[in-house]
């Protein structure tokens, strides 16, 4: 498990744009990470939203925003598109980050991983350290997190 104090652990994934996004890049930056288990879902929709409605007073504060999911990228320029997400998704297909994030709830029956993806907030400094990790949030908690972590 990944802790608070920790170097987060590192990732490239591709975004919903079809562009290889790393946390490198965000070097320097304040990081909201968070974890959905699918696209398009009533649960998932309203987080997104809600990160969606608070994204400019985030974005003021030199933080950025990314989300994580096992959907596929032409499910996430969808779900983005339909929602006018205005931050990056990635996609996540085979559950590595959520893993190394210890946000994948495995389960593997017959050989077929048939687990989720844990719904989870996690805000990194810009020297890349884990500032605060939530496992099982509310939809709308992730949004409340992100403007408390980027105002600080």
């Amino acid at each position: 498990m990944v802790n608070v104090g920790e170097l987060a652990p590192t990732f490239t994934l591709q975004s919903d744009q079809g562009e290889e996004i790393s946390l490198e890049d965000y070097r320097g930056q304040k990081v909201v990470l968070y974890f959905y288990p699918k696209a398009g879902t009533p649960g998932c929709t309203k987080q997104a939203c809600a990160v969606r409605d608070a994204y400019p007073k985030i974005e003021a504060q030199d933080a950025v925003v990314l989300g994580i999911s096992p959907d596929d990228p032409p499910a996430l320029v969808k779900f983005r598109e339909k929602y006018d997400l205005p931050f990056p998704l990635l996609s996540d297909p085979d559950h590595e980050v959520a893993k190394a994030y210890d946000v994948w709830a495995g389960k593997e029956i017959l050989g077929k991983d048939l687990g989720h993806t844990v719904r989870s907030h996690f805000a990194i400094g810009p020297e890349g350290k884990l500032l605060e990790a939530k496992r099982n949030v509310k939809p709308e908690t992730t949004a409340d997190l992100a403007l408390n972590f980027s105002l600080d």
